[in-house]
C-alpha cells in the first residue's frame, strides 16, 4: 500500500488509470467507466504513465500493451518490481492474442488480461474483481501496520513505566495504577457485558486470560480440582517478561485488573496471586475463589 493514501474501501471512489497512445481508445475506456463511481485518470504514453503513478497514486490500472517509447510490459515490470507500486493491479489491454504475448504479460506482473476490441461488460467485471481484492489486500496491510505500532508502543510503555515508578512515592504509585487500571478496564472491559448476562466464575477467568492474551500475553483459565474455585495461568507477560521481572510493579496492574473483574462478577469473590514472574516465577497463577 502506498503511503499517506487513504485505504480503499467499497464506499470509497476508486482511482482508475488508463494508459493508452491512441486517444480514441482512452475515450471508449472512459466511456465505459462512466457509469461506475470511478475517478478515471488517463495518460498516452508509458513515461507519463509511470509519472501518473507516482502524482495520483491510483488503484488500478489498465494498460495498453502496444505503445512507443515504453511499451506496456516494460511499463509493467517497472511498476511490480518497485516495492510501493508492486501491488496495484494492473490490467492488461492488448490486440495481441497469442500465446507467447500472454506469456510475456504474466512475466511482467500483469494481474489480468483484456483482448482488444475491449467488452464492456467484461471490462467492468474485471476492474471490480481487482479492486476487490486490492481492497483486501489494503485492509491487510492497515491492520498489519496497527498491530505493528501497537505492538511498538506497549514495548516502549513496558519499559519506561517500572523506571518513572521508581521515582514516586508508594502512595503515588497507586493513584498511578489505579488510572492505568481504569484505562485498560474503559478500552477493554466495554467489550464484556457483565450486566447483560449470567456470569460466574468460569466466566470471570475467561475474561481475565482474555485481556492478558489481547496485550500480548499468553493465558488460560480452568476450574480448580475442589470446583469452588478457578485458576488462571500465564506462561507468557503481557509486560514484556523481561521488564516484569526488573520491576514487578506492572503485575500489580494485573493483579489489580483481575480483582476489578471477579468483582464485578462476585463482590463476595476472592482473587489470590500464588505466581508471578515479576516476582521470578516461571509463570502466572492466579485464583478466583467464590464468595
Amino acid at each position: 500500500m502506498l503511503r499517506g493514501k487513504t485505504l480503499l474501501n467499497e464506499k470509497n471512489t476508486a482511482k482508475v488509470l488508463v494508459v493508452d497512445d491512441i486517444k480514441e481508445n482512452v475515450e471508449l475506456i472512459e466511456a465505459y467507466l462512466a457509469v461506475e463511481t470511478y475517478e478515471v485518470i488517463c495518460a498516452y504514453g508509458g513515461k507519463e504513465a509511470l509519472q501518473m503513478v507516482k502524482d495520483e497514486k491510483p488503484d488500478i490500472i489498465l494498460l495498453d500493451v502496444m505503445m512507443p517509447e515504453i511499451n506496456g510490459y516494460e511499463v509493467c515490470k517497472l511498476l511490480k518490481e518497485n516495492p510501493k507500486t508492486q501491488f496495484i493491479p494492473v490490467i492488461m489491454l492488448t490486440a495481441l492474442s497469442e500465446i507467447e504475448d500472454r506469456i510475456r504479460g504474466i512475466e511482467a506482473g500483469a494481474d489480468d488480461f483484456l483482448t482488444k476490441p475491449v467488452n464492456r461488460i467484461e471490462l467492468k467485471t474485471r476492474v471490480k474483481s481487482l479492486l476487490r481484492v486490492k481492497y483486501l489486500h489494503d485492509r491487510l496491510v492497515a491492520e498489519r501496520d496497527s498491530l505493528e505500532v501497537k505492538n511498538r508502543i506497549q514495548s516502549i510503555l513496558t519499559a519506561i513505566i517500572p523506571t518513572l515508578l521508581q521515582s514516586v512515592s508508594n502512595e503515588e504509585k497507586k493513584v498511578i495504577i489505579n488510572q492505568m487500571t481504569g484505562m485498560v478496564e474503559k478500552t477493554l472491559l466495554g467489550m464484556y457485558n457483565f450486566e447483560e448476562r449470567e456470569m460466574d466464575l468460569a466466566y470471570a477467568g475467561n475474561v481475565c486470560a482474555e485481556i492478558m492474551n489481547q496485550l500480548g500475553g499468553s493465558f488460560s483459565s480452568s476450574i480448580g480440582e475442589n470446583g469452588n474455585l478457578w485458576i488462571v495461568k500465564g506462561t507468557k507477560c503481557p509486560w514484556k517478561g523481561e521488564e516484569a521481572r526488573k520491576n514487578p510493579i506492572l503485575c500489580t496492574l494485573t493483579r489489580k485488573i483481575f480483582s476489578n473483574i471477579t468483582l464485578k462478577v462476585d463482590s463476595g469473590s476472592r482473587l489470590e496471586a500464588l505466581k508471578t514472574i515479576g516476582n521470578r516465577n516461571d509463570y502466572c497463577e492466579f485464583l478466583i475463589r467464590a464468595a
